[in-house]
C-alpha cells in the first residue's frame, strides 16, 4: 500500500505544476494580444496595400493588351525608350520577385510577367522598368530607395525573430522592441512609396508617348503600377506573419 505522505506529495507537486503552467500560457497569450494591439494601425496600413495590389492586379490580368507584347517586352521598350540601352533583363524565379537592380543594371521579372501579355504584366514590367529611368537621371530618391529597402527587409525578419523569441519565452522586452522594430520597417518602406511612385509616373510616360498602350488601357496600367508601389509595404506584414506563425498557440 502506498504511504499517504507520498501520494500527499505526489498531489501537492501535481497541483503546483498546473498552477505554474497555467499562468505561462496566459502569459503568453496577454503578449500576443499587446503586441496585437500596439502593433494595430501598421497592421490595418499593410492590410490596405495588401488589398489594393490584389484588387488591381486581378482586374488587370483579366485583361490581355492591345499591344500583344510579353512583360519583358515592355520592359525593354520601356528601357529604350528612356536611354537606357545598358540594362539586361532576366527572368527570375518565384511570384512576385520582381526587382530592379540598380547595382547590375538588372531588370529582374518573374515568369508570370516575363512571359505574361495582361495588363498586370505590362504594368509590373514597365514600374520596374521606372527605376532603370531613374537611374539615368540621376535620380537622388532610387539612391534612397537602395538603401531604405534592404534595411527595412531586415528589420521586417528580425521583428518576426523577437515576436516569436518574446512569445514563447515570456519577455515582455523582446515583445516591445519587436513592435518598435516593425514600426521602423513600416516607416522605411513608406519613406520608399514616393520614390515607387516616381517610377511609376516616369514609365507611364513613356508608355503613352510611345503608344505602347491606348487611352483605355491607360487607367487599368496605371492601377497596376501605382498598386506596385506598395508591394514592399505589404511585404513587411507578410514577412512578420510568417515568422508570427511559429509563435506559441499560432500553430
Amino acid at each position: 500500500m502506498a504511504h499517504p505522505d507520498g501520494a500527499r506529495r505526489t498531489l501537492t507537486l501535481t497541483h503546483h505544476a498546473k498552477r505554474t503552467t497555467i499562468p505561462g500560457e496566459a502569459t503568453r497569450m496577454l503578449l500576443w494580444i499587446d503586441y496585437f494591439f500596439l502593433s494595430l494601425p501598421g497592421l490595418l496600413l499593410t492590410i490596405w496595400a495588401q488589398a489594393r495590389i490584389i484588387r488591381a492586379y486581378a482586374a488587370g490580368a483579366r485583361v490581355w493588351a492591345v499591344s500583344g507584347l510579353t512583360g519583358a517586352a515592355v520592359g525593354e521598350w520601356v528601357l529604350r525608350a528612356g536611354g537606357v540601352g545598358d540594362a539586361a533583363i532576366e527572368q527570375a524565379s518565384g511570384e512576385l520577385s520582381d526587382y530592379y537592380d540598380a547595382g547590375h543594371t538588372l531588370l529582374r521579372l518573374s515568369r508570370g510577367v516575363h512571359e505574361g501579355r495582361s495588363l498586370t504584366a505590362l504594368g509590373i514590367a514597365a514600374h520596374e522598368a521606372g527605376h532603370a529611368l531613374q537611374q539615368a537621371a540621376g535620380s537622388p530618391g532610387l539612391i534612397v530607395r537602395n538603401v531604405v529597402v534592404p534595411w527595412a527587409g531586415l528589420g521586417s525578419q528580425v521583428c518576426g525573430i523577437l515576436l516569436v523569441a518574446g512569445l514563447w519565452l515570456g519577455m515582455t522586452r523582446l515583445i516591445v522592441l519587436a513592435t518598435i522594430l516593425f514600426a521602423l520597417a513600416l516607416v522605411l518602406q513608406l519613406l520608399n512609396v514616393p520614390i515607387e511612385l516616381d517610377a511609376s509616373r516616369r514609365a507611364r510616360e513613356v508608355l503613352l508617348a510611345e503608344g505602347v498602350v491606348c487611352l483605355e488601357e491607360e487607367p487599368i496600367v496605371a492601377r497596376v503600377m501605382n498598386a506596385a508601389a506598395w508591394t514592399a509595404v505589404a511585404a513587411t506584414l507578410t514577412g512578420v506573419l510568417r515568422l508570427g506563425s511559429w509563435a506559441p498557440g499560432r500553430s
